[in-house]
């Protein structure tokens, strides 16, 4: 039986995250050092969007898996900021929603992710991964 704990029980809360004034190269690098394809963008403590590595490969070849090619969109990511490709105002979930919340708007609107606010601040972020693992834990149990 699939009970809805609150996220706050799955969601990972060493959030890796980057400010619109980073640049996209280092983007990309922060994500593959940290085998991670979602970098939710807080500036000035609140979180303003969201970029994927799916945005990032819509400007250029970006290597899913390679962390040796250096500099492969630098001359492309010198065109663009994080700010004009990230996803801005990205839906969220609150820190006490339950999983069930995240299953329908993971399912219905087909991310991968979403940040988890408590009031305006960045307190996590639950992945399709995360979810996957939870009914693992169920299924075996």
């Amino acid at each position: 039986m699939v009970i809805d704990i609150p996220i706050s029980e799955l969601m990972t809360k060493q959030v890796i995250y980057l400010s619109s004034n980073d640049g996209l190269e280092a983007a990309e690098k922060t994500m593959k050092k940290n085998h991670i394809r979602h970098l939710p963008i807080v500036n000035n403590g609140k979180m303003t969007g969201i970029l994927s590595l799916t945005d990032l490969q819509r400007i250029s070849f970006a290597n899913p898996v390679s962390e040796t090619d250096e500099n492969m969109g630098s001359l492309i990511y010198d065109m663009f900021t994080i700010d004009q490709i990230m996803t801005h105002h990205p839906m969220y979930v609150d820190v006490n929603d339950g999983i069930i919340k995240v299953l329908h708007i993971l399912a219905e609107k087909e991310f991968h992710a979403l940040p988890v606010l408590d009031n305006e601040s960045l307190v996590g972020i639950i992945t399709s991964t995360d979810v996957i693992r939870y009914f693992l834990s169920v299924c075996e149990s």
